[in-house]
């Protein structure tokens, strides 16, 4: 009678174990896009591909000219679509990198540029958008120093004499008037598998 019992104990034990994991199972849903190691290896590829095309642009010098590729009269960049931003990459060197790194492999990128304002806030211009990031998206920043002297891309002057003329401007503020620098803006590429 005792061993029936255990028995009988340890199938209503089993029963309830196994509802259980039925349970756990159905109330979670596994998708393409739920989180695993391979979608973190993805990600963490493409951090390093950012960086690493962020820190060759700045290596090579193609960084600082896409930041300057400006129309002072404009006020946008050169070649930008009527919102004044790029819809893929910008027409410099550094922009055909971003095409031929990105853009073969399906992976959508936003590039911008973080700068102080006069008051010293911060604030952000735009030079490509792609869209929306998704939840899977991974970002890359670089620190580059722009200076008074310093052309800017429709060459109607340097840095200094656009700031000083009130019918041209940049699109950042000099953050040091009384000196050769102009600011250290940080470019950002945020890129996410389409």
């Amino acid at each position: 009678m005792r061993a029936q019992a255990h028995t009988l104990e340890g199938f209503a034990a089993a029963v309830i174990l196994l509802s259980g994991v039925v349970f756990a199972l159905q109330a979670t849903a596994v998708t393409p896009l739920t989180a695993s190691t391979s979608n973190q290896h993805i990600e963490n590829q493409q951090a390093a591909v950012a960086e690493g095309t962020l820190a060759a642009a700045e290596a090579n010098g193609t960084l600082a000219p896409t930041l300057l590729h400006w129309n002072a009269t404009d006020g946008q960049f050169i070649g930008a679509g009527s919102n004044g931003v790029y819809t893929d990459g910008p027409s410099t060197a550094f922009g055909a990198t971003l095409n031929r790194t990105f853009g073969a492999d399906r992976i959508a990128f936003n590039v911008e540029v973080g700068y102080r304002t006069a008051d010293g806030e911060r604030a952000r211009e735009r030079i490509v958008n792609m869209g929306e990031p998704s939840d899977n998206a991974v970002a890359a920043e670089r620190t580059v120093v722009l200076f008074d002297d310093d052309p800017v891309g429709d060459g109607s002057g340097t840095l200094g004499e656009v700031e000083d003329d009130p019918n041209r401007g940049f699109y950042a503020p000099d953050a040091d008037p009384d000196g050769p620098l102009y600011g250290v803006m940080e470019v950002r590429i945020v890129t996410w598998r389409i």
